[in-house]
């Protein structure tokens, strides 16, 4: 048992590290190459890598939608071109940190989809925490001046990187319909029909004038960015999650997801990013409150059990 603890903490910290890296890699990768090809280019690797991943490990058999075709597009498209598209585009206006600091507000999202869906109110401290978490993301994107923190453009990204975040929510509520369906099965046949409709949204924007065809010279210059984005923060750090899961249930897993932005923030200082007290604070903030309800559902789980 404590073999498997250590394997999901060990799995769970290499996934962190990966996703706490992207922001700051795609955004290097986006100085060269638009977010449309960029989202484009990232699926198409990853697409095909879980293909050939979802063939070896559960056979060909499992390419089949078996009636669901319709239902896994649909999350597809929402989950992937509209997370893939809305956040990068949003990212290439705004930064790393705000992308990262605004992803981290998925779980309590959550909570509150359920509430106005379903009606299953959060628990007060579950409320409270979102709300403190809220407050941690204003002070980290508007540094304590509402009135001119922000430029028009970095308003309108970080717009869009929060509605990237509700379409990745409501692909993760979605998974739960598809019960029989693996993690892997569900990641790779949502994918498809996801990358199609990047390729369609990247044509529109091409021919539309805000996209433009990269030349190769420029694909080669953002090669590793490009084999990061694509194989190691899609497809080895969600099959890392999911092992995680399995070693530490998903309670313990989503705590150590919790420290992505840490991570994100400590590269961008490493980069030479230098910030201000109040976005450090914030940032502590939203991580702090996070973990807290994770301990606290934890607690919940544990009384009921008992």
């Amino acid at each position: 048992m404590q073999t498997n603890q250590f394997k999901g903490v060990l799995v769970m910290m290499i996934t962190v590290l990966i996703w706490g890296g992207t922001f700051p890699v795609a955004k290097a990768a986006l100085l060269s190459l638009d977010a449309y090809w960029m989202s484009t280019i990232r699926y198409s690797l990853a697409a095909l890598s879980l293909v050939g991943i979802l063939c070896w490990r559960e056979s060909a058999a499992a390419l089949r939608y078996r009636g669901k075709f319709l239902q896994a597009s649909f999350y597809g498209v929402v989950g992937i071109s509209g997370f893939s598209v809305l956040v990068f585009v949003g990212l290439s206006l705004s930064r790393p940190e705000h992308a990262a600091i605004i992803m981290a507000l998925q779980t309590p999202i959550v909570a509150i989809v359920h509430w106005a869906l379903k009606g299953t109110r959060p628990a007060n401290f579950t409320l409270a925490c979102v709300s403190v978490a809220i407050a941690g993301v204003f002070m980290v994107i508007t540094k304590g001046d509402l009135a001119h923190a922000y430029s028009a453009d970095t308003l309108f990204g970080d717009v869009l990187i929060f509605l990237g975040a509700m379409c990745w929510t409501a692909y993760t509520i979605g998974a739960v319909s598809f019960p029989g369906w693996s993690a892997l099965r569900f990641t790779t046949l949502t994918c498809l029909p996801g990358t199609l409709g990047i390729f369609v949204a990247t044509a529109i924007a091409t021919l539309s004038g805000y996209a433009s065809v990269p030349a190769g010279e420029t694909v080669l210059a953002v090669a590793w960015e490009l084999v990061y984005l694509a194989l190691f923060t899609v497809v080895l750090a969600v099959l890392f999650w999911n092992m995680a899961i399995g070693y530490l249930g998903a309670l313990n897993a989503m705590l150590l997801g919790n420290l992505v932005p840490v991570v994100t923030f400590a590269i961008r200082i490493l980069q030479g990013h230098r910030f201000e007290t109040i976005e450090l604070a914030g940032a502590a903030l939203v991580v702090a409150a996070l973990i807290a309800n994770n301990l606290y559902l934890r607690g919940r789980i544990a009384t009921h059990a008992g």
